[in-house]
């Protein structure tokens, strides 16, 4: 086995083992907060969320991708110059979260923004200050410390968030997690790896190589924040905040799958990808289609129980104000299929320096999305709203397959057996829990 394929194995385990454990961890504090807080607090947290990621996304310049991919990535200057960039772009983006708090709060007409937005905004800041090292051990694939550094923060948030939740059934709860958590992560980064410590610095060619490779990943996230936060953002004005809570649930369970596969493809696939990427056309593409095939061969039986029995998770952990996600859930579940197909191939493109594919992909995903969300809304209300989000980003999977054709590392054969055997399971599996139960996942919005 070659060096490189045992790194990304061992990569591709701890990603795995800490993703899972970070799962379990992020289920069980949100069946227990799901008692202590009212759906209206998810909500309310959600928009949040949705404002400060978009001032992240608008503002990324590629720098942990750059530091991957780049020759140079290992070089204390280009490292530095990356840091200082990161640290500038921190303050900016708080500065940003004031600027917008005041008229968000008056859009969707919640006082609380105003002040809920800079606060948690508190946390970009602090974390634009982490050290550079967690991009260089990704570059390393040197998961197991990202693994364990990325655990430990959660688990120090999360213990935050239940501590405050049990004096104070507030969306404020929510809030101190995230704080929390990028204090200690801001402290524990720097310790990562002492003796690469970060300086401000400012090398002209380093800070020109970031910013030439960044601009395509500035729109491609700006694109990524519009694509996959416009749900939110259109139903924050459609649905109650409430609805909006139990939209979230269900959306973050159905997703489970996709953030697995997300996790591999910028911890593992992306990084490994890059390394290979000066080999003959046909010698990488069948790397890529090799090492795929076991991925999709795991993910079509997982994805199948999900979508087949997941509406039964919900009834059963949560409280009956939250079973509206139980049908939600497996719509959106389906939708994750294709959302993998192109999420474990995209990377190939970003490691052949193209990400133009992507900022295409995200802009007609945009468009789709949202066009799919109102209409769908205006003759279905919320049922209408959730098939949009499963099905709105298939403009995405068309660019990646036309990106990949024009790179010659097509694999859309490989994509018709894969979605067949899915399609195969699921009919199995639902057509058996019908004989023996009477029931589909759907079965409440059919009646």
């Amino acid at each position: 086995m070659s060096s490189l394929k045992k790194q990304a194995f061992r990569a591709t385990a701890w990603t795995i083992g800490g993703y899972g454990a970070s799962l379990v961890l992020r289920f069980a504090s949100n069946l227990i907060l799901a008692r202590l807080l009212l759906p209206e607090s998810f909500g309310l947290m959600a928009l949040v969320n949705v404002f400060i990621m978009g001032l992240h996304l608008f503002s990324d310049v590629g720098l942990g991708p750059s530091i991957i991919q780049n020759k140079r990535g290992d070089d204390p200057s280009f490292i530095n110059t990356a840091w200082t960039i990161q640290a500038i772009r921190g303050v900016a983006l708080w500065l940003g979260c004031i600027l917008i708090a005041w008229p968000v709060s008056q859009i969707y007409g919640e006082k609380q923004l105003l002040y809920l937005i800079p606060v948690v905004g508190l946390s970009t800041l602090i974390s634009s200050m982490d050290s550079t090292a967690l991009f260089t051990l990704n570059r390393q694939l040197a998961v197991g410390k990202l693994a364990i550094f990325e655990l430990g923060g959660q688990i120090i948030g999360l213990v935050a968030m239940m501590i405050w939740a049990y004096f104070d059934k507030s969306v404020w709860a929510l809030v101190s997690g995230g704080l929390a958590a990028a204090t200690v992560q801001l402290v524990w980064s720097h310790r990562l790896l002492p003796e690469q410590p970060n300086r401000f610095a400012w090398d002209k060619e380093a800070a020109k190589s970031i910013f030439s490779f960044g601009k395509w990943i500035f729109f491609s996230t700006a694109l990524t924040f519009l694509a996959s936060q416009s749900d939110r953002l259109i139903l924050g004005k459609l649905v109650s905040p409430a609805t909006l809570g139990i939209y979230g649930i269900a959306y973050t369970l159905a997703d489970l799958p996709r953030s697995v596969i997300l996790a591999l493809s910028g911890k593992v696939i992306f990084p490994a990808f890059s390394k290979l990427a000066d080999l003959p056309r046909e010698a990488f593409r069948a790397k890529i289609l090799k090492n795929r095939r076991l991925l999709l061969l795991a993910l079509a039986p997982g994805l199948t129980i999900l979508v087949s029995f997941g509406d039964f998770a919900i009834r059963l952990l949560y409280k009956p104000v939250y079973h509206d996600a139980a049908w939600m859930l497996p719509i959106i579940a389906v939708g994750i299929w294709h959302t993998s197909l192109y999420s474990t191939m995209s990377p190939a493109l970003m490691a052949l320096g193209k990400p133009i594919y992507n900022t295409l992909g995200y802009l007609l995903t945009l468009i789709m999305l949202s066009t799919a969300l109102l209409v769908g809304y205006h003759f279905m209300q919320i049922k209408g709203a959730v098939i949009a989000v499963a099905v709105g980003d298939i403009p995405f999977y068309c660019v990646t397959m036309y990106g990949l054709w024009r790179e010659k590392l097509g694999c859309f054969k490989q994509d018709l057996w894969a979605t067949a055997l899915f399609l195969g399971l699921l009919t199995a599996v639902l057509f058996g829990r019908y004989v023996v139960t009477g029931t589909l996942p759907i079965s409440p919005i059919l009646q």
